[in-house]
């Protein structure tokens, strides 16, 4: 019975970086969400820009965006990407109540950048909670996951759309 292989794992069983030198270089986009879930009184805190460590949302934005940049030094396996766009969006979602987060990488290279955009919502999600904690220890983070992909040799995938 064949199906998906992991990648990163040889024959033997141990771990491996990839090698992509034989892979063409396509223009590869990755995007990524994940939020925080928190009080109402929080939220509203966070929108006055009352948050005593100052202003959350920037401040997210750019450790996102740090973040992707520093993938391949937090996880092992990654290679390190000259990455040419990376976007951290962030926006209130009185419902939730929260803060919705989602991240974008984009590169024209060899392999994805799936990792980067996901290290990026993970932070910018951290950060969130890092700078709100004084007013709020039961802040929730979740649904950190792959929006979509495109470039590649596995071609395009969008969550929730299967391949035929």
């Amino acid at each position: 019975m064949s199906g998906p292989s992991l990648t990163h794992i040889g024959a033997d069983g141990e771990a491996h970086m990839v090698d992509v030198g034989d892979k063409t270089e396509t223009v590869r986009i990755a995007v990524a969400e994940g939020y925080v879930r928190m009080r109402p009184e929080t939220l509203d805190l966070i929108l006055k820009g009352n948050a005593k460590k100052g202003d959350v949302i920037a401040t997210a934005r750019l450790a996102g965006i740090m973040a992707a940049k520093q993938t391949a030094s937090l996880i092992p396996l990654c290679h390190p990407l000259m990455l040419s766009k990376v976007s951290v969006d962030i926006t209130a979602d009185e419902h939730l109540p929260g803060l919705r987060v989602e991240t974008m990488a984009k590169l024209t290279g060899r392999t994805g950048v799936e990792m980067e955009a996901l290290t990026a919502a993970s932070i910018a999600c951290l950060t969130i909670y890092d700078m709100a904690k004084a007013a709020d220890r039961e802040m929730e983070i979740g649904g950190i996951r792959l929006v979509q992909k495109s470039g590649g040799r596995s071609g395009d995938y969008v969550r929730g759309e299967r391949k035929s």
